[in-house]
């Protein structure tokens, strides 16, 4: 099996954005792919008069109601047409969107009632149901509504509506009933369901319910919106004791079928949740699986003097599995992976475009451990082939982790001035900046030569990128910053503006600004003085501006305002910059320009004293 999976292609991206992988693309598309298609032509579909009927009740869902009873009784009325043909309108398309509306506003009872039908009297019917394209999301919807039984309710969420009756325990216990009983088909059939498209999702949520912890519904966090790589957050709920006996058997029973996590992209995200929730929920339960599961990974054979954890570091699939365990480890267990597994293979490691995501994770997961020493020597080693690779991802993880240790930021400083070529001569180290932003070395940023042979330094900023913003914003959390604000100082009042309105530079001026003492923070806004009135008309710059001004003292505010207030028909008129207006109350310092002065002075009172008390 391991010479096969060393077969597999590459990974294209080794910086910290990743793409999505292949096996992913289902957890990415499966609502769009909801679409009738397929292989449903051999089952039974609504008529057109049913679907016809569905449409309508979602455009009536749309609209709301103004009376909680009014709700009630349709929700009632509909879920009666339902009754008796459940997996029917599951599994149709325009079905499949109603119900999954409809659920939340259900009663427990009316859940369970739903459930039992989709499953049939011992549940066999759940595994068709729950594999479908339409049908898995209904299931999932019914699944959903189980934290509301839970004693420890929070408010509702968007897709939990609370009724105006309590839940009766009788259908809360109804609800738990057909939870345990899709959860032992789920684990009777662990190898079908967890290597599904479809199913695996259902399996997914399963454990999440079981383990007691819920995150938001997959519409809410579709890949197209921002901070798409965001860790999601889960919200606690106390879970039937019934349920905590019913995850160990379902981890169990998944364990049967590791060979899978480790092949199938699909299965393998399905142990990632295991894992995730169990973390978090069961850290024994979660201590005894990683225990597992590395040791089902480290018994395969490989080459003579091979760890196969090299191997499976390398593959689509299991890199994912394995970069969850990393994160999920413990200090012994890391401890072994470095003496046994990683150690003299790192850089290695670093520079293959899959296997440098693991490594990321990783050196994260070791910051806080003495091992971490080792780690970053080895990796400052290969530092010039990690650049030279491209991969970012690795360099910017070790530059954060050095926030943590102090004791390694000059080296990774020296380190870093060497390999984009700005250490000697000394003049050179001014220009460190825009060559870290660019990700650049100075001889490639710096291409242009003057008429006497020597490099002409005269250039305006630009290449910032992604990662080399993410980079300086690092550095600037290191405890000696006096080279990162030295080249901030020597760039030009227009090299400053194009750095506040760039889609990435602008966190770096922000964060080396308010990070900055008064006097430091003084000596940059003298520099960008005359730029203030275009940063606020602009999306990005505007705010900049506003985290300027409030990091900045009373004195600092007032020269930002003298030069703001001359351009007030621009800035009131501008859909950026009249929201700068506002928030800074230039109207009140024209006016009242004591008044203002006093609420400024007590407003960074305020500020402060918020601040010592987070400190």
């Amino acid at each position: 099996m391991l010479a096969k999976m060393e077969e597999n292609e590459p990974r294209k991206e080794g910086g910290k954005k990743r793409k999505h992988r292949k096996g992913e693309e289902g957890d990415r598309k499966r609502r769009g792919d909801c679409d009738g298609g397929g292989d449903g032509d051999a089952r039974k579909r609504l008529d057109p008069l049913s679907v016809g009927y569905f449409r309508r009740v979602g455009e009536r869902l749309t609209e709301g109601f103004a009376e909680n009873e009014e709700k009630v009784m349709f929700v009632e009325n509909v879920l009666t047409e339902v009754k008796g043909k459940a997996a029917v309108v599951a599994m149709d398309v325009t079905g499949s969107v109603t119900l999954q509306r409809l659920l939340p506003l259900a009663t427990s009872r009316q859940v369970g009632e739903v459930l039992a039908e989709l499953g049939g009297e011992s549940g066999s019917k759940f595994k068709t149901v729950s594999c479908d394209k339409c049908g898995g999301h209904v299931v999932e919807s019914a699944l959903r509504q189980m934290p509301r039984c839970t004693a420890d309710l929070s408010p509702p969420q968007k897709d939990q509506t609370s009724t105006t009756e309590e839940e009766d325990e009788g259908g809360c216990g109804m609800l738990e009933a057909q939870v345990l009983s899709l959860s032992r088909m789920v684990t009777e059939n662990s190898a079908e369901f967890i290597k599904d498209m479809y199913g695996s999702h259902v399996a997914r949520t399963l454990i999440h319910v079981l383990g007691g912890c819920l995150g938001p519904a997959r519409t809410e966090t579709r890949p197209g919106a921002k901070e798409r790589n965001s860790v999601v957050q889960l919200t606690d709920f106390e879970a039937p004791t019934s349920f905590w006996w019913e995850l160990k058997s379902l981890s169990s029973s998944l364990m049967s079928s590791v060979k899978l996590s480790v092949t199938d992209a699909v299965a393998s995200a399905v142990f990632q949740t295991l894992l995730t929730v169990c973390h978090r929920k069961r850290p024994i339960l979660c201590k005894q699986l990683l225990k597992g599961l590395m040791g089902y990974l480290t018994s395969l054979s490989s080459a003579p003097g091979v760890s196969p954890l090299l191997v499976f570091m390398k593959d689509h699939a299991s890199s994912r599995l394995l970069e969850t365990v990393i994160q999920l480890s413990h200090k012994t267990l890391l401890r072994d992976l470095y003496k046994n597994h990683f150690k003299g293979q790192l850089v290695t490691l670093a520079i293959h475009p899959i296997a440098n995501f693991p490594i990321q994770r990783f050196t994260a997961a070791s910051t806080k451990y003495k091992m971490f020493l080792k780690v970053f020597d080895e990796l400052m080693e290969g530092m010039e082939a990690v650049l030279a690779a491209g991969h970012m991802g690795v360099i910017v993880q070790l530059t954060e982790s050095c926030v943590e240790r102090e004791e390694k930021q000059a080296q990774m400083m020296r380190c870093l001035l060497t390999a984009f070529h700005c250490t000697e001569p000394a003049s050179r180290q001014t220009s460190c900046l825009p060559l870290f932003m660019s990700l650049l070395t100075y001889e490639v940023y710096y291409h242009s030569e003057t008429a006497e042979g020597e490099i002409d330094t005269e250039r305006p900023l630009s290449s910032i990128c992604y990662h080399g913003s993410l980079l300086v914003q690092s550095l600037a959390k290191f405890k000696d910053r006096s080279l990162l604000l030295g080249s901030l100082r020597s760039l030009t009042p227009a090299d400053l503006l194009i750095l506040g309105t760039h889609q990435f530079g602008s966190h770096v001026l922000q964060v080396l600004i308010t990070t900055s003492s008064d006097k430091g923070r003084g000596k940059i806004l003298r520099r960008l003085e005359g730029q203030f009135v275009q940063m606020a008309c602009s999306r990005l710059g505007s705010r900049v501006l506003e985290a300027v001004w409030n990091s900045s003292s009373v004195s600092q505010r007032q020269s930002i305002a003298q030069e703001l207030v001359p351009s007030e028909t621009r800035l009131r008129s501008d859909q950026f910059a009249r929201h700068v207006w506002a928030k800074f109350s230039l109207t009140s310092f024209v006016r009242r320009h004591k008044q203002w002065q006093e609420g400024q002075t007590g407003e960074s009172k305020k500020r402060k004293l918020f601040s010592d008390i987070l400190d």
